[in-house]
């Protein structure tokens, strides 16, 4: 429903005049980051709808674009995600869901407006599915404007990156983590103050993949923020703040950013936490 939309717009205020002016001239691709995934999805569809309202200018939520792009259902609103075509969930985005699209991009948009082609969480673009896109957005097709949406822009690729204009919503505020990602991180915690109980953790089978990994190091983010901002919001910020010394938080920020690097380069997610264990252990006084 639009209302969903125009809640989360609400909530995005301080990026709503630059969309605007935006839309003045669209650039052939917009990178949506921050904020949460249904945060992101929603300001693509906003998106989507200030080119196609029929107003004109600030979606209505009335007419029948709105709607129906509210509802998926806009003949030229397209989304590309990660389900195939029989509705399975893959872990990457596949590359014939790029592909499928290569001739009705290259047709004008069924409206009066303009096709908005959505890639959701682009994150998951593997390498072929990267490459098609890339060579679409290489060959502009008047008409067609495109949409990534990923947490950071980091976890794409520079060449995507470089094609896109960024547009950075306003962060979750939450502090707490979830009980998976809060059991993990305490893990951590443990190894750091006796450095015992980490590695059988992460050998055994199936104990993690990329995108749990990729949680974990935004859990620790995230407790991170919250020591520097107040180390009594959380049990884990605490503890962070006895652990480390200035030099030593700094330290930390700097390994989850380059592990957080490694693991869209597909590193092993269990390497990759081993790694942030040993490399952030605190230094003895």
């Amino acid at each position: 429903m639009f209302t969903g939309i125009q809640e989360t717009a609400s909530r995005q205020k301080i990026v709503l005049p630059r969309f605007a002016k935006l839309a003045l001239q669209p650039p052939q691709c917009l990178l949506i980051e921050g904020g949460s995934a249904e945060d992101r999805h929603d300001m693509a569809r906003y998106w989507a709808c200030l080119l196609n309202c029929e107003s004109g200018g600030t979606p209505c939520g009335n007419c029948k674009p709105c709607l129906q792009i509210a509802d998926n259902a806009f003949n030229d609103f397209l989304l590309i995600d990660r389900f195939d075509e029989d509705g399975v969930e893959k872990q990457d985005i596949p590359v014939d869901n790029v592909r499928k699209y290569f001739p009705v991009w290259g047709q004008p948009p069924h409206g009066r407006g303009t096709r908005v082609t959505v890639v959701e969480e682009a994150q998951h673009l593997n390498g072929n599915s990267a490459n098609a896109l890339l060579k679409t957005l290489e060959e502009p097709r008047p008409g067609n404007v495109f949409v990534l949406t990923a947490p950071q822009r980091e976890r794409l690729l520079g060449t995507l990156v470089s094609r896109s204009w960024v547009i950075t919503l306003a962060w979750p505020t939450e502090t707490q983590n979830s009980p998976e990602v809060s059991d993990w991180v305490n893990g951590m915690l443990g190894f750091w103050r006796s450095g015992q109980g980490w590695f059988a953790r992460t050998s055994a089978k199936g104990a993690l993949d990329k995108e749990q990994a990729l949680k974990v190091i935004i859990g620790c983010q995230r407790e991170l923020r919250n020591a520097l901002k107040d180390p009594q919001l959380t049990p884990a910020a605490n503890a962070l703040s006895g652990l480390f010394d200035p030099k030593g938080l700094r330290r930390l920020d700097l390994v989850l950013g380059k592990a957080q690097e490694n693991l869209n380069y597909n590193v092993n997610p269990a390497l990759v936490l081993d790694w942030v264990c040993t490399a952030a252990m605190p230094r003895r006084k």
